[in-house]
């Protein structure tokens, strides 16, 4: 290889994260070879210092508007015991979507007052879970709901509880779309989230009958993830910020915050070699680079503008902003590391495969949303990408592959790597640490991989460990 090849700063790299040095992928100062020769692969690998610096990043934009911010990061996203733990020594809040994420979030050491409960079809179990705990917020997702969260006060009181009276939100779904991709577009009414504008005041007057019971201290909307423009933000906080003020008219009743959800997206396209193969629309919401500040600016400025027009920018003073950050904390702070373990040649069609040992059963949104994750050597990270390859996964499934086999273009057909890829190469999946690990499954029976931290110091810690072939029948019962 001569000097002249040599890339030292890829367009996919970022400053102290993802680095090249002797020529290989270096994560956090911890060289990726190694880690594979460590701890196997595939391998997930999350950087301490990314998450640390990406939380950084949403409580600075915080400081450049007058209102007081809450971040409650999206746990399932990633719900790691140590990824949770890092979230929370960052400072910020969590929000959960299960009874399990709940139990996660107490186990780690979040207070209760830093929780909220997201969830359509959540259990009664999970209910008094949420209760018992007294959580900040339980975000109702319908009038039906409501109902549900006073029968758990009543029933944890018999049983001879001291429960204060829960403390819920109202998730709204005003019909607003956005340019992500539609299976992420969360406050339309063709979603299944949410209690429609017609219902609000009839869903405010049902959480007001019974304050012995339930608290109602907040409003709530979610976008969708991935959202790659300030309007629908905009909107949406515009749109509660106009419930409010009608509920307050209506009832009397003043709401302590409005959750503005998350959304906020990540730029999954730093390198832009393969940009052009992809759908412009696609393009336009992976390659996304909007900044959390303004969001946060423009939602109070429509607001402040709607507060103004009705003399009531005294209840807009009195708001606390919610926002529930997932992917914009984790998903460019991890990655996948695989190895070729297979090549093969097709005359026929001129084509070079590359068979990987990490599939969909690790990397899901590939599968399902046909999502980008850029792909790069980490064995030659600063050679040449001039190569067409196809590459593919291991699983027993035509669709386990890294192209979008349903010809419609939403994927390269081909990636781009170094000359002469054979096997025992490692590869990188970038951006992968959003929901990846949390959406794994043991399909094929194949043992579930590890995945480490790579803490300040550039040392690696294992945050879970490879499964072994007993961990695959250990519920199974015969």
């Amino acid at each position: 290889m001569s000097t002249q090849a040599v890339i030292s700063c890829p367009a996919w790299s970022i400053p102290g994260f993802l680095e090249v040095r002797d020529g290989r992928l270096n994560i956090s100062g911890a060289d990726a070879l190694a880690l594979v020769n460590e701890f196997d692969s595939p391998l997930f690998v999350f950087s301490e210092a990314r998450i640390k610096s990406n939380i950084d990043r949403l409580q600075r934009a915080a400081r450049t508007v007058d209102r007081p911010i809450r971040f409650c990061y999206a746990s399932k996203a990633n719900s790691n015991l140590s990824v949770l733990k890092t979230v929370l020594e960052a400072g910020i809040d969590i929000e959960v979507n299960s009874g399990g994420e709940l139990f996660k979030a107490l186990r780690v050491g979040f207070r209760p007052d830093q929780i909220i409960f997201n969830g359509t079809s959540k259990s009664d179990g999970e209910i008094d879970e949420a209760v018992r705990a007294g959580i900040y917020s339980i975000n109702v997702d319908s009038i039906y709901e409501i109902g549900l969260v006073e029968q758990s006060v009543r029933r944890l009181r018999a049983a001879g509880n001291e429960v204060a009276p829960a403390r819920i939100a109202l998730r709204l779904v005003p019909e607003i779309g956005t340019r992500s991709h539609l299976g992420l577009q969360t406050a339309l009414l063709t979603s299944k989230f949410g209690i429609s504008s017609s219902e609000v005041l009839d869903a405010f007057r049902r959480g007001l009958q019974n304050p012995d019971l339930i608290h109602v201290c907040g409003i709530h909307i979610h976008v969708g993830s991935q959202t790659p423009d300030v309007e629908p933000f905009a909107d949406a906080f515009k749109s509660m910020w106009e419930h409010l003020m009608r509920i307050h008219d209506d009832t009397g009743h003043v709401l302590e915050h409005i959750n503005l959800g998350g959304g906020i997206p990540v730029n999954y396209l730093r390198d832009r070699s393969q940009a052009d193969q992809l759908p412009e629309h696609e393009r336009d919401m992976l390659g996304a680079d909007l900044e959390p500040a303004a969001v946060l600016t423009e939602a109070l400025r429509v607001a402040r503008i709607s507060a103004r027009d009705a003399a009531a920018e005294h209840l807009l003073d009195r708001v606390t902003i919610l926002l529930e950050p997932g992917r914009s904390v984790i998903a460019d702070a991890g990655l996948v590391l695989t190895t070729v373990r297979n090549i093969k040649q097709r005359p026929e069609t001129n084509d070079s495969w590359l068979l990987t040992d990490a599939g969909y059963n690790i990397m899901l949104s590939m599968n399902n949303y046909k999502w980008y994750y850029h792909l790069i050597s980490a064995s030659r990270a600063a050679e040449p990408y001039d190569c067409d390859y196809k590459v593919a996964g291991p699983l027993c499934d035509s669709g386990d592959v890294y192209f979008d086999i349903e010809r419609e273009g939403r994927l390269p057909d081909y990636r781009k790597l170094p000359a002469d890829v054979a096997p025992g190469e490692v590869l990188a999946l970038l951006n992968s640490g959003a929901y990846s690990l949390a959406q794994m499954f043991h399909y094929n029976g194949r043992p579930l991989p590890a995945a480490v931290m790579i803490r300040q110091d550039g040392k690696p810690d294992l945050i879970r460990r490879r499964d072994t072939y007993e961990d695959l029948v250990a519920n199974d019962v015969w």
